[in-house]
């Protein structure tokens, strides 16, 4: 069984799925926005992450009309925010530890999504 972060999707697999142009992948990695793992024969390969986010750059871009300049701006700051959850979650184990000068007995961490509401105009 594959990771969620194991680079295992050729780009024209990773293509067809979504229904895009490799150029497109292309593009959003010049960008900055994907980095995708590399065979040693330089070929591209992509995670079950990279699609998830690649999904999101698709839904800002076609759903929302947000420029790929936007959608940058989205990304980090979503990657702050999952920072600041992960450093908030690692505080409360560390405040429940201290409370019961013990420690914790099973942790259920929040994982990093690429997922966006998205609100429809009424």
């Amino acid at each position: 069984m594959y990771g969620y972060d194991e680079p295992m999707y050729l780009i024209s697999v990773v293509a067809k799925i979504l229904s895009i142009h490799p150029q497109t992948l292309r593009q959003y990695e010049r960008e900055g926005l994907i980095e995708p793992g590399r065979t040693d024969g330089k070929m591209r390969l992509y995670s079950q992450r990279d699609i998830d986010k690649i999904k999101t750059i698709l839904r800002l871009t076609r759903d929302l009309g947000v420029n790929l300049a936007g959608v940058d701006i989205i990304l980090r700051l979503k990657d702050r925010l999952d920072d600041q959850d992960r450093e908030i979650e690692e505080m409360k184990v560390i405040i429940e530890k201290l409370k019961n000068n013990q420690p914790s007995k099973s942790i259920a961490k929040k994982q990093s999504s690429y997922e966006v509401i998205i609100f429809e105009k009424h």
